[in-house]
C-alpha cells in the first residue's frame, strides 16, 4: 500500500475520498473530529501543489435529502483549509476550483451498489486517487474499489496510522493485552472476539453481548460479565473484575460500551472502565461511535492514546478480515 508521500503530486488533480460523515443538527456541525482527521493529507497535498477533488459520503440518505447534502460541511473545510472550497452537485465535467467537494456520494444509488461506470466517472475528475477514510474502508462503494482500477492510488496519511495502530495490537502489542468488547450484534462482534483471543492476554466481554454469547464454547482466556443491573449494564462484580485486569494491562484495545450509556442509571459499568483505562500507564486504542460517544460524555477521549475513526472498519480488521477499500489500494496500478 503506497502513502501520498511516494506519490508526484505537483500539478495534478487528486480524487481524496475524504471522511465528511459528522453529525448535523438543524444545518450546524456537531462534531468535526472527522473533518479534523482529514486535514493533514489536504494540507500536505496543497502544499505540494496539488489540487483537489474531494468526495464523501453523509449519512444514509435513501434519496437527495437537503438535510443530509455535505453544503453543510463546505465552511468548516473552507476555515480548516484557509481556502475556498468551490462546491459541485453534479457529474458534468465542469470543475469549478482548486479545490471542489463534490455532493453527497450517496445520493447516487450507484455509489453503493459498486457500480463501476460510476467509479470511472469519478475518476475521470483526477489523475491520482487518495483513500483517507479508514471509517467506510469495509464497504464495497464504488468510491473505495473502483476508483483505484483507474488512477494510481495511494493511501492518506490518517489511513495509514489506522492501520499501523491497528496492525501493533494484533502483532506486536506491549503485554498483557487486554481487548474490550461490548455493545450488541452477536454476529458482528463474535468474529473479533475470536480472533481477538487468539493475541489478547484477555478479552472482556460485556454490553448485550453478555447475555448473547454461548459461553461453553468460549476459549478460556474470553471473560464474560457475569452480573447485571436490569440487563442493561454489566454489574458490580463484573465491574470490579473487569478493572482488576484493565490494572495490570500494558495495552488495551475498547469497542463497544458496557450497557445503555445514554441513561445514567446504566452508565456506571462503561464509567467505571473508561475511570480504570484512563488512570493506567497502559497503551490505550478505543473505537466505534457509541464507545467514543460515551468517553466524551464521561470527558476522559483525551486519556486515550488512538481513537479509531473506524466502527464497523475497527472490528472487521481486528476480526482479521480484509477490508476491501485497502486491498484495492493494493491492487492499483
Amino acid at each position: 500500500m503506497r502513502s501520498i508521500e511516494d506519490a508526484d503530486v505537483s500539478g495534478k488533480r487528486v480524487v481524496v475520498r475524504c471522511d465528511f460523515d459528522v453529525p448535523i443538527k438543524n444545518g450546524e456541525i456537531e462534531d468535526d473530529t472527522r473533518i479534523d482527521n482529514n486535514i493533514p493529507t489536504l494540507k500536505y497535498l496543497l502544499e505540494k501543489g496539488a489540487k483537489l477533488f474531494l468526495i464523501s459520503k453523509l449519512g444514509r440518505p435513501k434519496s437527495k435529502d437537503p438535510n443530509l447534502s455535505l453544503k453543510h460541511v463546505i465552511g468548516a473545510v473552507s476555515q480548516k483549509l484557509s481556502r475556498e472550497v468551490k462546491f459541485k452537485e453534479d457529474l458534468d465535467e465542469n470543475i469549478p476550483g482548486d479545490v471542489t467537494l463534490l455532493e453527497n456520494l450517496r445520493f447516487w444509488p450507484e455509489e453503493e451498489a459498486g457500480d463501476l461506470e460510476f467509479s470511472k466517472k469519478l475518476a475521470s475528475f483526477g489523475q491520482l486517487y487518495v483513500n483517507e477514510c479508514f471509517a467506510t474502508s469495509h464497504r464495497t462503494d464504488a468510491s473505495f474499489v473502483g476508483i483505484p482500477k483507474y488512477l494510481p492510488s495511494y493511501a492518506g496519511l490518517n489511513l495509514i496510522k489506522e492501520i499501523e495502530e491497528l496492525k501493533k495490537m494484533l502483532e506486536h502489542p506491549a503485554r498483557p493485552l487486554v481487548s474490550i468488547i461490548g455493545g450488541a450484534k452477536i454476529e458482528t462482534k463474535m468474529p473479533v472476539i475470536d480472533n481477538l483471543a487468539k493475541v489478547s492476554d484477555t478479552v472482556l466481554v460485556g454490553g448485550k453481548l453478555m447475555f448473547e454469547v454461548d459461553r461453553a464454547y468460549l476459549p478460556e482466556n474470553v471473560l464474560v460479565a457475569h452480573d447485571n443491573v436490569d440487563k442493561k449494564d454489566i454489574g458490580p462484580k463484573s465491574a470490579k473484575m473487569f478493572r482488576e485486569y484493565i490494572a495490570e494491562a500494558k495495552t488495551v484495545i475498547w469497542n463497544g460500551p458496557m450497557g445503555v450509556f445514554e441513561e445514567e442509571k446504566y452508565l456506571e459499568g462503561t464509567k467505571q472502565l473508561a475511570q480504570a483505562v484512563a488512570s493506567s500507564d497502559c497503551y490505550s486504542v478505543i473505537g466505534g461511535g457509541d464507545t467514543i460517544a460515551a468517553l466524551d460524555r464521561l470527558e476522559l477521549i483525551d486519556k486515550i492514546d488512538f481513537v479509531s475513526s473506524g466502527g464497523g472498519a475497527m472490528l472487521e480488521f481486528l476480526a482479521g478480515k480484509e477490508l476491501p477499500g485497502i486491498k484495492a489500494l493494493e491492487e492499483s496500478p
